[in-house]
């Protein structure tokens, strides 16, 4: 399994109690998957810099997760079915390691 990071935008139109259900919906759709959630954040509404559908602005939703490379495709049909979701993206989580500090002489 890898680890992976989706940024995803919701309409606006969707109440609160919408958005909560919709992300919900998300993480069980990777958890049947045989994916596992390793953290989630709502970044909240934002405005973008141009239009997608003619909607100004979207709620941004950010859900680090583990899964098989091979689901990755079903999650882009998922997103692109689902009508309460404008855009979503998914990206291979790399860690960067720090390099030490060199040691003063």
């Amino acid at each position: 399994m890898r680890t992976y990071e989706t940024v995803t935008i919701v309409k606006p139109q969707l109440s609160d109690g919408e958005v909560v259900e919709l992300i919900n919906s998300v993480k069980e759709f990777i958890n049947k998957a045989g994916g596992e959630i390793v953290s989630e954040e709502k970044l909240g509404r934002r405005k973008f810099s141009h239009e997608i559908d003619h909607v100004r602005d979207g709620f941004y939703v950010y859900v680090k997760f583990r899964a098989e490379p091979a689901f990755i495709k079903t999650w882009d049909e998922m997103a692109k079915l689902n009508e309460n979701i404008l855009r979503s993206i998914v990206m291979l989580s790399v860690e960067i390691k720090a390099k030490p500090a060199p040691a003063a002489k």
